[in-house]
């Protein structure tokens, strides 16, 4: 018959099996972020470095579709397909980019607040290895891992005000070619904003970087503890199973 103390050490070594390699998808995957957030700052950037020189275009055009001049930039057309027309409004593209940059926001925002929740129960229930003499020596490496995801929830939900805030400065630029243009005859006032979006999207990318990395220094932690643990589970199936493993005593 299974004690709790048996029981509590099956869990910890479910735990740190399953979320080990739990973890070694998200130590990767906010790279793919990181360059999607950086492509879109970089199309912000290029059409803000654009309208702050241009001069407005005065050109007459015969088709509706015929590409604005002075407004399109070709570092932002390669990069994200915008494409500003003559006879168009707010290019789909840039419609896309807020819509997607919103659904990155409420994506990160949700991992957060998990991640903030688990990481909490997480710390509590650590407590009971206080009592395994044969765990002392790797508390603070396994305390290390939760305060390490921590962080990345953290930095989960600051991504996402950031994110959030990004589109609400978007959202203050009118994108029609005839809007932009009057605003290049004023005070220029749409290169700035998209400087700041942009310079919000290049946080949001370095906290995503950093998360990954934090993540990725878990690795060699959950190693050797989880090698730990399943020394004390099968030591515990043998004769003198009390005895400590030897880089334990």
């Amino acid at each position: 018959m299974q004690t709790e103390r048996d029981q509590l050490l099956l869990t910890v070594r479910n735990l740190a099996r399953f979320h080990r390699e739990h973890e070694k998808f998200y130590s990767e995957s906010p790279f793919h972020d990181v360059i999607r957030l950086q492509r879109n700052s970089r199309a912000l950037k290029a059409l803000a470095e654009r309208w702050s020189v241009v001069a407005p275009s005065g050109e007459t055009s015969l088709s509706p579709f015929a590409g604005a001049s002075d407004l399109n930039d070709d570092r932002a057309t390669e990069t994200l397909g915008i494409l500003f027309m003559e006879g168009g409004g707010e290019p789909a593209e840039i419609t896309n980019l807020k819509r997607d940059l919103s659904a990155l926001g409420e994506a990160n925002r949700a991992i957060g607040q998990w991640l903030a929740s688990a990481m909490s129960a997480a710390w509590d229930m650590l407590e009971a290895l206080l009592s395994y003499p044969e765990l002392a020596d790797l508390l603070a490496e396994r305390h290390r891992i939760v305060s390490n995801d921590w962080q990345c929830a953290s930095m989960a939900e600051l991504i996402a005000r950031n994110l959030d805030r990004a589109v609400a400065i978007l959202g203050r630029v009118d994108f029609t070619p005839a809007a932009l243009r009057a605003d290049l005859t004023a005070h220029r006032v749409v290169p700035r904003y998209l400087f700041s979006a942009s310079e919000m999207l290049d946080f949001a990318a370095d906290l995503a970087a950093r998360s990954a990395v934090l993540t990725h220094e878990n690795e060699r932690r959950w190693r050797i503890f989880h090698e730990r643990v399943d020394q004390i589970v099968g030591a515990a199936d043998t004769p003198g199973g009390n005895e400590l493993p030897p880089e334990g005593r």
